[in-house]
């Protein structure tokens, strides 16, 4: 088995798992979609409330998508004891969670890329002005927040308690960027959520500026790996 072989396998069980496709596919992909459509005719701004809004929910879709997904995946793997069958192959640790945050990265950046394109036909949603850039930045985004999904597994003390304790990361992330609407914040609180890499990723695509985002998902990623070196858990704690 290759790291080609792990990435097909992350891909083939995500698409599999139903209750997980819904909650990482379904439900974000909704309300990218839904939610700019419903200001599109309700704001008298509508298309500028629509692509404001749009913008916003693509901390959703890096929050649920590649996160949550990736730290629900790996909890349930790894106390189903399939990442510990998986170290006893010739596969080495790198190559396991290296095909699964790729593959879950994949992913993430396919559906940005399919609800820019569908909010566009439904509400009007002007597509980014520099394509390449907005891709360059969703895709580190993507597997930026897909790195420290794998790296949050060590939080999770057991599977079941993975999606109760991944929705904290989720609800903050959407309000950071905006997605749920402007809510206002003290101007510190908001400093210290602009340092978010979903914010981040948010912040590039509304602004066009990439330096900074730069720096900021470069950060957190290093933070990931240091994390995944430190506390990863390839099977459950004994008790």
């Amino acid at each position: 088995m290759s790291l080609a072989a792990t990435y097909r396998l992350g891909t083939r069980l995500f698409w599999r798992d139903k209750a997980m496709l819904f909650a990482s596919v379904v439900t974000p992909v909704g309300l990218a979609v839904g939610m700019p459509l419903l200001m599109r005719h309700v704001r008298a701004d509508g298309v500028a409330a629509a692509t404001s809004i749009f913008q916003g929910t693509l901390a959703i879709l890096l929050s649920i998508t590649a996160f949550m997904n990736i730290a629900v995946a790996l909890a349930n793997r790894r106390d189903q004891l399939v990442l510990k069958r998986l170290r006893a192959t010739e596969l080495t640790g790198t190559q396991i969670l290296t095909g699964q945050i790729a593959s879950t990265a994949t992913q993430t950046l396919a559906m940005i890329v399919a609800c820019a394109v569908a909010v566009r036909l439904a509400a009007d949603v002007p597509l980014p002005g520099n394509p390449l850039a907005f891709i360059a930045v969703t895709a580190a985004g993507s597997a930026v927040l897909s790195l420290l999904g794998a790296a949050y597994t060590a939080a999770i003390p057991r599977a079941e308690l993975a999606a109760a304790y991944t929705m904290p990361v989720f609800l903050v992330c959407g309000v950071a960027a905006g997605a749920m609407g402007p809510i206002p914040l003290p101007s510190w609180l908001q400093a210290v959520l602009d340092l978010l890499p979903t914010t981040a990723v948010v912040h590039a695509v509304r602004t066009g500026d990439l330096a900074g985002p730069a720096l900021v998902l470069t950060a957190w990623a290093v933070a990931g790996l240091v994390a995944i070196r430190l506390w990863f858990r390839w099977e459950p704690r004994r008790s």
